[in-house]
């Protein structure tokens, strides 16, 4: 279900005009750690992902910010092999303010682009939930 799920990411996100990134499980699975994968996290600019929702083929959902999370938008495209959550522009709060995620490394995997292991791994542990440090400790 991975597999098919990250190539219909790739296919919706092929005419993209910025840098893309799958981050989250699906992203340390591909970096070979045994993870369990739900959905697929998807990190892009908020043209690219108006452009990706309005051709998704299935449902899509409009999320809002969290105490500890926002993008512009938050959006759960379901339909395909599994969920695809599509953040854009992502932000995390730490330490009392807003801080952006943004990759520099971008690494192609199995069809997508992923942070670099060690990068990917930062940013899991800037998230902060004890999910994302334990898939952070799985990347060494």
């Amino acid at each position: 279900m991975l597999r098919a799920a990250l190539s219909q990411v790739a296919a919706a996100l092929r005419g993209a005009e910025d840098p893309w990134w799958v981050i989250g499980s699906a992203a340390v699975r591909l970096h070979g750690a045994d993870t369990a994968v739900a959905d697929v996290d998807v990190l892009v600019s908020a043209r690219d992902a108006a452009r990706m929702l309005a051709a998704w083929p299935g449902t899509v959902t409009i999320g809002a910010a969290s105490a500890r999370f926002r993008s512009h938008p938050f959006a759960r495209a379901e339909g395909g092999a599994m969920p695809v959550e599509v953040m854009a522009e992502l932000e995390v709060r730490a330490d009392g303010a807003w801080r952006p995620v943004r990759p520099v490394s971008r690494v192609p995997i199995g069809g997508v682009f992923v942070p670099e292991r060690a990068e990917l791994a930062a940013i899991l542990l800037s998230f902060g939930r004890p999910k994302d440090l334990a898939r952070a400790a799985l990347l060494g």
